[in-house]
């Protein structure tokens, strides 16, 4: 049997992935989660062989369990299910160690496809959707990111400074850097085009 964690904030959801599962012979769940902290928690209690698991969710996102489930040197497999096609999302989820990406409105057929391939050990991602992640570059820098976000969130690059530990001019430098890279006029284009893209 394939035993399966399901992370997923939104109950009918859950639910719903929990009753398509349940039809598999092959496929056993044994536990399931509202945010990311308690996926964390039901991985670490059930070592399941698959989590499969939303992006974003409360607590921890699905590329922050990834991560941390690879640190950990966890044997459980990480399987990504969302609503999200953008190719910076599954450029980050794989760089976190994700084995396997579904969107949500593929069939339930896909779905369990993709947890026997994840659970045999290889990587399950749709063809189309590779395609783009990689004729689509992240240009971003980890650093640039960060300022982005913390842009995005009203702070002043003074702010930004002190939050991480930077001089002002080296934040003007990060941010300058980000909207040229994004083709921006200001600060708040950047961040909303590289969210569009899945890159934050």
């Amino acid at each position: 049997m394939i035993r399966v964690v399901i992370a997923e904030d939104q109950a009918m959801l859950r639910g719903a992935l929990a009753t398509l599962l349940s039809l598999e012979d092959d496929i056993e769940l044994v536990a399931d989660a509202a945010d990311g902290l308690s996926a964390l928690d039901a991985v670490t209690e059930h070592e399941p062989d698959v989590l499969i698991t939303d992006i974003e969710m409360p607590g921890a996102s699905g590329i922050e369990i990834a991560e941390r489930i690879r640190d950990a040197r966890s044997k459980t497999r990480v399987l990504i299910v969302t609503t999200f096609s953008r190719p910076g999302y599954l450029q980050r989820a794989l760089n976190a160690g994700v084995a396997g990406y579904v969107l949500k409105d593929s069939s339930s057929d896909a779905l369990a496809t993709a947890v026997r391939a994840v659970a045999r050990g290889e990587r399950h991602v749709p063809a189309e959707l590779a395609e783009l992640a990689w004729t689509t570059p992240d240009p971003l820098t980890e650093r640039e990111r960060q300022v982005l976000q913390l842009a995005e969130s009203g702070l002043a690059n003074k702010q930004i400074a002190a939050e991480l530990g930077l001089s002002d001019g080296t934040v003007r430098n990060y941010l300058t850097e980000a909207m040229d890279k994004l083709q921006a006029g200001n600060r708040v284009e950047a961040f909303r085009r590289a969210r569009d893209l899945g890159w934050l």
